[in-house]
């Protein structure tokens, strides 16, 4: 989709600034029980004539440990095969405990006068049968198995690819994290009568019960969703009481306006396989990070190649949740590069395309846009920028810079040479594609995770959620150093 480009006001109106087996089973020796002891001695009266008894069978002797126990014959179909030299050997089989039976002991007779003896049962009771093992069965072939390892921590792995995994080469990856000199804006404190409007405009969202699908005022309701609820945290509330110069009432509204729009436009129902075809060539790329840590999307408007459609904003609105997901803790506000080098006017959005952009970034996307580079500005790009000067929120204009050198803004370790800067890119949409979209699906599942682990409520902390402390009120330095360091490890 041709990415909405933006135009450069003509020079005259706008500032001065505008100019990536089988296993043989072994007969295993059986150990034979050890002979039940004999009974104690008994004192009996002198021994009356007593009839012989009749012979009994022969106790069986103990085997002798050498000679292998006596199996049931095995067929010679399932004869086991020899197994593998390098194979280990089978475990010794155990005998079960049931068919250790003590050897009977032959009865002794007594006269019937002798005087009543107690006996030891466990020895002269008739020992129950013992069971024949069931042919042995051949085992399904199995590869030559080697010791378990000790167990050891494991070291967390990824699918995707990043930049800094191929340091001093091109990349054709996105960077995970800011450069480690960069450091997201300290936040101004709130004063006293800002946080009362803010804990004003918290209970009332937490008291929403539904919106609308959609704008039309007969449209259908419907209960928040957890994605929805996850959406107003602390810092997105903020965000619109500032855009509503801390009016509670118009922050409530604009609110609920978003959800029905991010309804109705299926913000949540694009998927990575329909937006594709948009990004084939490149005309959007999300890569690196500038000074204040904002993500950097890169808008090239020359890279077009689909005919004008919605799926172009599509596209955009898109790309703007997946580089929003990137920002590290405390960085709220991305960076937008746009350069009109070698594009021509047929491939630049229309005037009804860049209204209807700044209208959806304006009302939706409010403190959200952190600094807007515009580079290589033809003619025709100035007559559309001036076109829709107009529309541009005065508080939005300021951020907007053109023709500046790009290295001011962002760290020459995360800008790509044609902007004087040291990385060398190139736009591999089968390499870019997968890991940047696996990327940001392992940011979303872990915002996910947290929000969840932590109650699931309205209003809580982005900055938590991104992987900050939640003890801590403000981000620093050091918190988006440790996501550089940890991000590398990240488990999809």
């Amino acid at each position: 989709m041709a990415t909405p480009a933006v135009e450069t006001p003509l020079a005259s109106d706008l500032p001065e600034t505008m100019s990536e087996k089988t296993m043989p089973i072994e007969s295993t020796p059986v150990v034979e029980p050890t002979p039940a002891p004999a009974p104690a001695p008994v004192t009996a009266p002198p021994p009356v004539p007593v009839p012989q008894a009749e012979p009994t069978a022969p106790v069986a002797e103990p085997a002798n440990e050498s000679a292998p126990l006596a199996l049931e014959p095995v067929s010679k179909d399932a004869a086991p095969e020899p197994l593998p030299k390098d194979a280990p050997e089978a475990a010794p089989t155990e005998t079960p405990a049931e068919t250790a039976v003590p050897p009977a002991a032959a009865p002794v007779e007594t006269a019937p006068e002798a005087a009543p003896t107690t006996e030891n049962t466990s020895s002269t009771a008739p020992p129950p049968p013992i069971e024949k093992e069931p042919p042995t069965k051949p085992l399904p072939d199995l590869p030559p198995t080697t010791a378990a390892p000790a167990a050891t921590p494991s070291t967390p792995t990824r699918s995707y690819k990043i930049a800094e995994d191929e340091p001093g080469v091109t990349k054709s990856v996105p960077y995970a994290a800011p450069d480690a000199s960069a450091v997201p804006p300290i936040p101004a404190e709130l004063t006293p009568e800002q946080t009362a409007k803010y804990e004003e405009l918290l209970s009332l969202c937490k008291a929403i019960t539904d919106v609308p699908v959609a704008k039309s005022s007969s449209a259908e309701r419907k209960p928040l969703s957890d994605s929805e609820r996850m959406y107003m945290t602390k810092e997105c509330l903020l965000r619109y009481l500032r855009a509503t110069k801390w009016n509670v009432n118009d922050a409530r509204k604009r609110m609920e306006a978003t959800i029905t729009w991010r309804r109705e436009y299926g913000v949540e129902s694009h998927t990575p396989e329909h937006i594709e075809p948009e990004n084939e060539t490149g005309k959007q790329v999300v890569f690196g990070f500038d000074k204040e840590a904002r993500p950097c999307l890169y808008l090239n408007p020359a890279r077009q190649n689909t005919q004008r459609s919605e799926r172009q904003i599509q596209h955009l609105v898109w790309m703007l949740e997946r580089v929003l997901e990137l920002a590290p803790p405390g960085s709220e506000t991305l960076a937008l590069l746009i350069d009109f080098k070698a594009a021509t006017s047929g491939q630049n959005a229309s005037v009804g395309q860049g209204k209807q952009v700044m209208d959806i970034l304006q009302n939706h996307y409010p403190e959200r846009l952190g600094r807007a580079l515009v580079v290589n500005i033809p003619w025709w790009a100035n007559l559309f920028l001036k076109a829709i000067w107009p529309f541009i929120d005065p508080v939005t204009r300021p951020k907007l810079k053109f023709n500046d050198d790009m290295s001011l803004h962002v760290p020459k370790s995360h800008l790509l040479k044609e902007f004087k800067g040291d990385v060398d890119f190139t736009y591999d949409h089968a390499a870019y594609w997968p890991n940047f979209v696996e990327l940001c699906a392992e940011r979303r599942r872990r915002y996910e995770e947290r929000w969840r682990a932590n109650g699931g409520q309205i209003g809580e902390s982005e900055f938590y959620l991104k992987g900050g402390e939640k003890s801590k009120p403000l981000p620093t330095a050091g918190d988006v150093e440790k996501v550089a360091e940890g991000v590398q490890n990240v488990t999809v």
